[in-house]
């Protein structure tokens, strides 16, 4: 016994040092720490940006297009001069520039419904944002209050072992004086070694809650944690005629994110209708091109040296004069060539640039004709997916409802579940308070007492465990109803 007695104090020690050195927290705090930081809500916090720059690109798919591009080079053998268009074998340096673009005139409203769809989609990933959010909100709550229910049966056995260890000291007093036979301290200490360990559960049963609600706000285990322990007394919540299903509901089906993402979604189907149904009228686009290009050879010829004359021969020109003939011979010149460096390569850029500046400028019409059933079965999706996203919309309606029934339902059954646990507690704690004075008197033996202690606890612990659930079950109602999770 007293191995067990010297255990129990070790934990409550390291218990009540644990707590001394911990940040204690409360509902508000650990609510707002997990939807900043629980990984399910980073991930739908990731699905709206991504869902976001869809929407940022459909929008922008609406402006025109405006694109340029430059290029220089080196051309080596044969090839095309691109300024004279006639073929070359000198190498020779080139360089082009264009600037082009266009928009889209009309389209039967596609990108702009496009645009619309991919709005209303991204704000349908900011309410399902906010429903991964209201859900870890709600997990947090009932993580929170197992936390206290936890803590009050720990504070009710630890109240029992007190108990128990008064009945031991009166009764070890009676036997040692001969009023007892010895068999009821044993009793008792069997009974005290139970009750702590009964104690050691429900602190173990504190941590493991504790390390639950820790995993939901994504803390590190290893990190000091405790929340403000509060009674279930002070509590504050709402009465039933303030949470009447029907009323309820109405308020529900209005602010509810996972409501509202509903709806979007089938605005958006909508949209994608439209989308699909443009394929089937033409489209009108206007584009304009720009480009100009520059070229010079490395080897160009610099000057020209005279060689002499032509040779004549039989068939050269000539002249008569006075009966003699004189054929006609031209100079001859040679061609001198230079190597242009990299300096004056680039001589006379502006005007060639000038010169092959070309600008072009149309409208453009594509007239769908057949394009193998592509656009039929596109819109006949789109309208499916419209009529399904029509009928998830229904579904939602319809088990938010049933949920909050379901909710209200259940709230009246912890009501009732409360009031016969209160009466029970009522009635155990008078039995055991008739069973301690009878034993006090010899009347009753030890067994009958500890049974009566043990129903004693069990009424105050279902007591307990009654009031937490109707606790959770209003702050469920008050949740669809809008209110702020707080106790």
């Amino acid at each position: 016994m007293k191995h067990i007695f010297a255990l129990f104090l070790s934990i409550s020690i390291s218990l009540g040092l644990t707590a001394q050195d911990t940040t204690h927290w409360d509902l508000k705090t650990c609510v707002e720490y997990a939807i900043k930081h629980n990984i399910s809500v980073q991930q739908a916090d990731i699905q709206v940006r991504l869902a976001k720059l869809q929407a940022d690109l459909a929008k922008s798919n609406q402006l025109p297009t405006i694109n340029g591009s430059s290029g220089m080079g080196l051309r080596l053998g044969r090839s095309i001069d691109p300024t004279t268009n006639g073929f070359t074998n000198t190498q020779f340096l080139y360089n082009n520039f264009g600037l082009n673009g266009g928009i889209q005139i009309f389209n039967a409203g596609r990108l702009r419904n496009s645009s619309d769809a991919s709005i209303l989609s991204w704000q349908a990933s900011e309410a399902d944002k906010q429903n991964t959010s209201n859900d870890i909100s709600m997990s947090v709550a009932t993580y929170y209050l197992q936390v206290l229910s936890a803590i009050e049966q720990a504070e009710i056995a630890k109240i029992q072992i007190e108990q128990t260890k008064q009945q031991l000291a009166a009764t070890k007093k009676r036997v040692e004086v001969g009023l007892l036979p010895e068999l009821n301290l044993l009793e008792l200490e069997t009974q005290l070694a139970n009750d702590s360990s009964t104690f050691i559960s429900a602190s173990a049963n504190i941590d493991q809650s504790k390390m639950l609600l820790k995993a939901l706000l994504n803390l590190d285990a290893s990190k000091p944690f405790d929340i403000q322990a509060q009674s279930v007394d002070q509590i504050k919540l709402q009465s039933f005629a303030d949470l009447q299903p029907d009323y309820v509901f109405g308020i529900a089906s209005q602010n509810l994110p996972g409501v509202r993402a509903a709806a979007l979604r089938v605005k958006a189907a909508s949209k994608n209708q439209l989308v699909a149904k443009s394929s089937f009228y033409p489209s009108v686009s206007f584009g304009y091109n720009l480009s100009s290009n520059f070229s010079n050879v490395f080897n160009y010829v610099s000057g020209f040296n005279f060689s002499g004359y032509s040779t004549p021969t039989a068939a050269s020109p000539f002249v008569t004069v006075n009966s003699t003939k004189y054929f006609i011979q031209s100079p001859v010149y040679t061609a001198v060539t230079s190597q242009r460096n990299w300096g004056n390569i680039w001589n006379g850029w502006g005007n060639q640039v000038n010169n092959n500046f070309g600008q072009s400028f149309g409208f453009q019409m594509n007239i769908p004709i057949f394009n193998a059933n592509q656009s039929k079965i596109s819109y006949a999706q789109a309208k499916l997916n419209y009529r399904s996203a029509s009928l998830q919309e229904e579904n939602t309606n319809l088990k938010l409802k049933q949920d909050i029934y379901t909710a209200y339902t259940n709230a009246v059954v912890a009501f009732n579940k409360l009031a016969a646990t209160q009466k029970a507690v009522t009635s155990a704690e008078k039995t055991y308070q008739f069973a301690t004075k009878r034993y006090d008197l010899g009347l009753l033996g030890t067994i009958e007492l500890l049974n009566n202690q043990n129903n004693f606890l069990k009424a105050k612990v279902n007591f307990k465990s009654a009031q937490y659930e109707y606790v959770f079950r209003i702050k469920l109602l008050e949740f669809y109803k809008g209110e702020a999770l707080s106790l």
